[in-house]
């Protein structure tokens, strides 16, 4: 018998390479004979370079660059020796995690450390990034980022704007000789898990912006600074990408990525899924058990799971979730290759408990899943 096991990171509790273990455990126990092959995934999320790394005998890199707040990070990012290919995720520099609380700042959060990481790939020789552009701290439209490759954001006294969404506001004009000449013999792609525009009621500062520290009076003004930098960046680009799929993902970062280095928009998890080698893998499997912290609704618009069963139901294997919690809207799943959800939990505790004790746990359910699969065998 072979199983597939693909899930997700759950936030605050394990890795993706953390949860397929703990299932391969629990399924063990039943099937000790059975071939069990993990494949930790991730969406573009925080993640994505652990389970990339794992799955390719990739490297971890190292530089010190910008902190969203401006303070010196230190950031991880990815290296596959053999393609020459490098992988950020965003988050490392400029993540929402890098900032406490009472302390975020969607206003003058910067993407420059991001832009450091590019940086820093192309120091390396790369000529294919993948930008993992999840749980951003930010809403400057990727401004910052690109100011790190040489891209001049300049006022009207021909001064650099400030870093942060709000200072594009005074954005009077764009010089693109400094910028890299280096970025033209690189291929980039996006890998993210939300599809919105720049601006509007769906755009970066209208959905994520208040996650970030911004009030409903700053997200209106940061809309409006985008929006004016996207004016400026089509007329020195010649081209407007601001309603583009995509554009939106990590306060704009995405859009950036789009119209300074013509970045292609995927999603994060068929990104992976491709690294990774899943479907591959699928093909002539038994089952797929696949899961993530919270599986609801919002796992349609392209988190691992559905991802995962999306392939699957290519090869004909059905798909087991094993979630933190199943919220809202979760059955609907069941109409794009889920065939079970099961909860974590089997009873009351605290979101504390749960994480710490998700090893035991996720082993649990997994045996229990592989029980009722070899009775329903029979």
């Amino acid at each position: 018998m072979k199983i597939i096991i693909a899930p997700d990171s759950f936030k605050d509790s394990l890795s993706a390479q953390g949860v397929a273990d703990a299932i391969a455990l629990g399924l063990a126990q039943v099937w000790p004979d059975a071939q069990l092959v993990k494949c930790p995934m991730a969406d573009g999320g925080e993640g994505t370079v652990e389970s990339v790394l794992a799955a390719c005998n990739g490297e971890w890199r190292r530089s010190p660059v910008r902190g969203p707040m401006g303070a010196t990070v230190e950031a991880r990012w990815g290296w596959l020796a053999d393609s020459r290919t490098a992988i950020i995720e965003m988050a490392e520099a400029s993540g929402l995690q890098l900032v406490p609380p009472g302390q975020r700042d969607a206003c003058s959060s910067s993407t420059y450390g991001t832009g450091e990481l590019i940086r820093a790939a192309l120091d390396e020789g790369a000529v294919r990034v993948i930008l993992a552009i999840g749980g951003s701290a930010t809403n400057d439209g990727g401004a910052g980022a690109m100011q790190a490759l040489g891209v001049a954001l300049l006022d009207e006294q021909d001064q650099p704007v400030a870093p942060g969404g709000l200072a594009l506001a005074n954005l009077s004009r764009i010089d693109l000789g400094g910028l890299d000449p280096r970025l033209a013999r690189v291929s980039f792609e996006i890998a993210a898990d939300v599809d919105n525009p720049l601006c509007g009621p769906h755009g970066a500062s209208a959905i994520f912006g208040p996650q970030k520290g911004a009030s409903p009076e700053q997200v209106r003004a940061l809309d409006q600074a985008l929006a004016h930098f996207a004016g400026h960046c089509a007329q020195a680009l010649q081209k407007d990408v601001r309603d583009e799929p995509g554009s939106g993902a990590a306060g704009g970062l995405g859009f950036a990525a789009k119209a300074f280095l013509g970045a292609q928009f995927r999603t994060g998890v068929d990104v992976v899924a491709q690294l990774t080698g899943l479907a591959e893998a699928i093909e002539g499997a038994d089952l797929v058990i696949t899961g993530e912290g919270r599986f609801d609704a919002q796992t349609l618009r392209g988190k691992t799971p559905f991802g995962v069963a999306r392939i699957a139901r290519r090869h004909g294997v059905p798909v087991v979730v094993i979630a933190g919690t199943l919220g809202e809207g979760y059955p609907a799943l069941y109409e794009h290759g889920i065939d079970a959800a099961f909860a974590l939990v089997s009873g009351p505790m605290t979101l504390q408990e749960a994480c710490a004790d998700a090893p035991r746990l996720l082993g649990e359910r997994a045996r229990d899943i592989a029980r009722l699969w070899r009775v329903a065998a029979q």
